[in-house]
């Protein structure tokens, strides 16, 4: 890993300058239309903008890293996120910050896709992979702390306007700090024809699509969790506090365990792993409703985020050693279509079930797909 580690600090310093961009608009938007007078359903449909548009974008993001390596698609990713502050700093009026959520939500996951394309592409070995994911894995969370808080701060000091101006320069460091990373000959340049295939065609991988599968049911975890907890904490009389505190231990966990990850990379198998921390996943769901003391909950969090933090790194592992090398970018990008579609849609089923059932028994529900999903992760 010596020699790839200035290349694997440049992207990740990159991912974290992109998406702290578009965590720090997506606090300061829904607070700029608030403060307008816009509705609550209007704030939703502008948090739902963040992860509508890379649906639609995801996959000609994948082609373009397939085409080109990381440094084109991260000038288009800086490019869009840097027009998307700019253009919230310029006016603060509901149309344009949907626009810009459009903006910096694709430029974010733009980004994302080349840059987690080139990481795989940085490791030698299974055992490369899972700490380069693992390390990678971290990105997110540092840049969702860095954009809430600076947003939040910004907006105090110097209000919308300076909040939004300061969040637009932040993608403008990925772009300094990218000439780290090594530059891909583009696939047109090699004088071979590149076959045209239909994304979907990706499906037909019987082990891709079981991945998928996986993929999916444990990021609905993550959204149940996110979903069900301030709600069941709500109706059992928790402060808003304690149900903060929770939530950040759950988060802390998924920083843990990703920081451990890479010191025992060469013990782990990528399936193993999986079907282990969707068995874990399960078991914590069956108790989590049954627990009602705050103490408790939070051991229940604990629990869920080294069980959930630990899988994106094996996801991201297994899904470049299932996909063709010239495909990876495409593969990439159908797992963030799923995900981004998931988190839009979700939310709204979990709605109707939890006022039919309850609650908590989203968890059972979610718990009992999740033991179900590993005879698919035993085949991947």
């Amino acid at each position: 890993m010596g020699s790839r580690l200035r290349p694997l600090v440049a992207i990740i310093v990159g991912q974290i300058c992109l998406h702290a961009c578009m965590a720090g608009v997506r606090v300061a938007a829904p607070l700029q239309a608030l403060g307008r007078g816009h509705s609550a359903w209007a704030v939703g449909v502008l948090l739902a903008l963040f992860a509508a548009a890379p649906v639609v974008f995801a996959m000609k993001a994948g082609r373009l890293s397939d085409r080109h390596g990381y440094h084109v698609p991260l000038r288009i990713a800086v490019a869009l996120c840097v027009t998307g502050g700019l253009l919230a700093f310029v006016s603060q009026e509901y149309l344009v910050l949907c626009l810009a959520a459009v903006l910096c939500g694709t430029g974010a996951n733009t980004g994302m896709i080349a840059i987690q394309r080139s990481a795989g592409r940085l490791a030698a070995s299974a055992t490369d992979r899972i700490r380069v994911f693992s390390w990678l894995g971290l990105a997110p969370a540092l840049a969702n702390m860095v954009g809430s808080l600076l947003a939040g701060v910004l907006i105090d000091l110097v209000g919308f306007r300076g909040a939004f101006g300061v969040l637009a320069l932040l993608p403008l460091a990925a772009l300094a700090i990218a000439r780290q990373v090594p530059k891909e000959v583009p696939h047109a340049a090699t004088g071979a024809p590149r076959p045209r295939h239909a994304a979907w065609d990706l499906l037909r991988s019987a082990p891709l699509r079981r991945l998928m599968l996986v993929n999916w049911l444990l990021s609905a975890s993550w959204d149940v969790h996110s979903f069900v907890l301030p709600v069941m904490g709500h109706a059992r009389g928790m402060s808003a506090s304690a149900i903060g505190l929770v939530l950040g231990l759950f988060a802390f966990a998924v920083a843990a365990v990703r920081l451990v990850l890479p010191l025992v990379a060469h013990r782990l198998r990528e399936r193993d792993m999986l079907v282990a921390a969707m068995l874990f996943t399960a078991a914590v769901f069956a108790v989590y409703p049954l627990v009602h003391a705050v103490s408790l909950m939070a051991l229940c969090a604990v629990l869920l985020g080294l069980s959930l933090g630990s899988v994106q790194p094996m996801i991201m592992s297994t899904l470049h050693h299932i996909t063709p090398p010239e495909r990876h970018g495409e593969a990439i990008a159908l797992r963030s279509m799923a995900i981004n579609a998931s988190s839009t849609v979700m939310p709204l089923a979990f709605g109707v079930v939890g006022a039919a059932l309850g609650a908590g028994a989203l968890f059972w529900i979610m718990g009992l797909a999740v033991a179900a999903g590993t005879l698919q992760a035993r085949r991947v």
